[in-house]
């Protein structure tokens, strides 16, 4: 069907709900290593820790991104998942603050991102449904802005209820700081409200044989597996080159949630103990980083669509990614906390490009009844590298890195570097359309005179 293109708002509201996704992950994201510490956890054991959240995604994302493409029903196709996801992240969110050893708090963790990948993956796939092909790229740049306001908002909130609430960051006899706990509370209600926005204020088309979908549907039995491993099998061209790209990407992006905010403490604080009140101003400030690069992510979104129009989406991506690895290579150099936000710059760059363009490059190259699917197929190339990480990379932490939680933060820039590279080879099908046009135009224009 041809889909009617949407003005700014209509954007907006189908992209609030990932506000309210990125606010609870990002609360993960920023706070959980610490978490971690705080429970007694060393730095060499905090990667198997972590290995719940990429578990999760592998198998939730493609076993979602299928049932959603065979999914009709009272609220649509996607916003049943977005419903059941947001419902169960803000339960989780509730309780991860209570947890008072290392076990609980790995174990909720797992609940938590299984909870999250529900709601997001269907959030890609939605773009692609509801919006014309010329509009995707600013549909997926808005996610982004989403993502990096979203993402502000987490990893402020302990340092705004510490400065303006006049909240004491310690423990007061619990495991984790009351400012933590409480982050943890707002985001529980941040998330549930952004996505129960999106699902009243946007409504999804319906299949275009309707009967014809919901016969299909009736005869559709078991996970789909089969169906999942034919399109892995199928996958485009495209979607194989941007593989490498993601691999090496989120391999760098994981290195770095798992080790900067406690480097900030350790390494360039002179924190010694995770029990200081030096420890935990170390991780408020390293959160105020996180806060930081989201807000360059936010303001990078809104150039960011002309940017690739202007030099294409795949330039766009690798000048990004190269920007990002700059900005985490840097922090080797930097000694004072302040001018960490100046290395912030370039991961809010990369990580507001790496949203959004391998998406709508990804959504130009599947098939539209398949869209679902694919997208939780390309979360493999997500998840793939942060298990890697967290099964490996605490031997490397242990043996070759010495726990220098720093070390860490610099081979999260040399990914980035390669992935850059490798994005060169991909070939984007906006990209191919162009160059074919811009050949048959000047015979065109022969006939036309």
């Amino acid at each position: 069907m041809d889909k009617p293109r949407r003005n700014f708002w209509q954007i907006v509201n189908m992209s609030i709900g990932f506000f309210g996704i990125q606010f609870g992950w990002n609360l993960q994201m920023a706070n959980m290593s610490a978490i971690y510490e705080y429970l007694g956890a060393r730095a060499d054991q905090i990667p198997i820790l972590w290995l719940a959240a990429p578990l999760t995604g592998l198998i939730v994302q493609p076993l979602i991104g299928h049932a959603s493409d065979h999914t009709w029903g009272p609220l649509g196709r996607r916003r049943p998942y977005f419903l059941t996801g947001a419902i169960l992240s803000s339960l989780a969110l509730l309780m991860m603050p209570k947890c008072g050893a290392l076990w609980m708090a790995a174990g909720l963790l797992w609940i938590l991102d299984a909870s999250i990948n529900i709601s997001m993956e269907p959030f890609r796939a939605f773009v692609a449904d509801i919006l014309p092909e010329e509009q995707r790229t600013r549909g997926f740049a808005m996610q982004s802005l989403m993502i990096g306001l979203g993402a502000v908002m987490a990893n402020t909130l302990p340092w705004i209820l510490t400065r303006y609430a006049h909240l004491s960051p310690d423990r007061t006899g619990m495991a984790i700081p009351l400012t933590v706990r409480l982050s943890f509370y707002v985001g529980a209600a941040a998330f549930l409200g952004a996505v129960l926005w999106t699902i009243v204020t946007t409504k999804e088309y319906p299949p275009d044989n309707l009967e014809a979908f919901r016969k299909k549907q009736s005869e559709k039995r078991g996970l789909g597996v089969g169906e999942i491993l034919t399109a892995v099998r199928e996958m485009p061209r495209t979607m194989r080159q941007l593989a490498p790209v993601q691999f090496l990407t989120w391999l760098g992006l994981f290195c770095m949630w798992m080790y900067f905010v406690p480097a900030v403490a350790w390494n360039v604080l002179g924190a010694t103990d995770p029990k200081s009140s030096l420890y935990t101003e170390g991780i408020v400030w390293g959160g105020i980083c996180f806060a930081f690069y989201s807000a360059v992510t936010f303001v990078y979104s809104f150039f960011l669509p002309n940017i690739a129009k202007a030099v294409g989406r795949r330039q766009a991506h690798s000048l990004s990614l190269l920007c990002g690895a700059a900005g985490l290579i840097s922090v080797a150099f930097i000694h004072s906390e302040k001018l960490l936000l100046l290395s912030m710059v370039g991961v809010g760059i990369a990580w507001a490009s790496t949203l959004s363009m391998p998406y709508s490059i990804l959504a130009a190259s599947v098939p539209a009844e398949r869209t679902g699917v694919y997208m939780g197929i390309f979360n493999f190339f997500i998840v793939t590298p942060e298990i890697i990480a967290s099964l490996g990379f605490g031997w490397v932490m242990a043996h070759w890195l010495n726990n220098n939680r720093l070390y860490a933060v610099i081979a999260g820039g040399i990914f980035m570097i390669a992935a850059a590279l490798f994005m060169q080879r991909v070939s984007d099908p906006a990209e191919a359309k162009t160059e074919e046009a811009a050949k048959l135009e000047p015979a065109t224009v022969r006939v036309t005179r």
